[in-house]
């Protein structure tokens, strides 16, 4: 029992922790401290610099998914819908999931790299002697950057996906394109592409947050900086999972299948 109670109140206080930054970056931000040039380099960083992970993530998810569907769907005789199925999975949850976890492993390492060396090494506390506050200068950028970097991410996730789809339904196993093309238009529609990028703006939220104060506490130099590193990654990777189980649930609510 005390071991729980430690763990459950350890667990508290992080998330304590998480929120006051979360509170501390949004009362920065409606104060109008930006810092556009910050936040430019940081959408260059995260959005341009992920661009070859997004595609190659989208477009083999895409196809993966395209063949695995097709081989079931030729026992049903429903090859032909394989269009509506792919784009609705594509933008309801593979290229939010996927592309959340890869950008946790891309970008979040990075942050929490790049702030706890900041830390252990005393630039945070330099800031903090300067006057300037180390969450609008460190995190309130790289929040707005990620913020706006993650949904269009995604989007073109879900495009190549559903290029990729094409391709090895139409050019590989002969499915018909008109009947393709018709599926993916009537079932996809702009509640489905809503969707993923709602999930998109939160889950990178979420990376930001777990990331910089991983960063922001670390400790013991080096050592204490790849510590704050992977345990970044890790929870950033678990919140993006378990938040994606509620969000669905939440989600599908607002927006239902098929009543766009």
């Amino acid at each position: 029992m005390r071991i729980l109670g430690r763990a459950i109140l350890d667990s508290l206080t992080y998330l304590g922790q998480v929120g006051g930054l979360l509170f501390e970056s949004i009362g920065l931000m409606l104060r109008g401290r930006w810092r556009p040039r910050l936040v430019a380099q940081q959408m260059v960083e995260i959005g341009f610099g992920s661009q070859i992970v997004v595609i190659v993530t989208g477009a083999f998810t895409g196809a993966v998914f395209t063949a695995q569907s097709y081989f079931q769907a030729t026992k049903l005789d429903m090859e032909t819908g394989i269009g509506g199925l792919v784009s609705i999975a594509m933008c309801r949850e593979l290229a939010p999931v996927l592309v959340g976890l890869m950008i946790t492993g891309r970008v979040g390492a990075a942050m929490a790299a790049e702030i706890g060396t900041m830390k252990v090494t005393e630039q945070v506390d330099a800031l903090r002697a300067m006057g300037i506050s180390p969450t609008g200068y460190l995190v309130v950028p790289r929040f707005i950057a990620i913020m706006i970097s993650m949904p269009l991410l995604i989007a073109e996730a879900i495009l190549f996906g559903i290029v990729a789809s094409w391709a090895i339904a139409v050019l590989l196993y002969g499915v018909s394109e008109a009947w393709f093309m018709h599926h993916l238009e009537v079932f996809t529609e702009l509640e489905d592409i809503a969707f993923g990028m709602i999930k998109g703006f939160i889950y990178g939220i979420l990376i930001c947050l777990v990331a910089c104060h991983q960063g922001l506490v670390a400790k013991d130099g080096a050592v204490g900086v790849g510590r704050a590193t992977t345990r970044a990654v890790v929870i950033a990777s678990l919140a993006v999972l378990i938040c994606n189980f509620f969000l669905t649930i939440v989600l599908t609510k607002v927006f239902p299948f098929g009543e766009g």
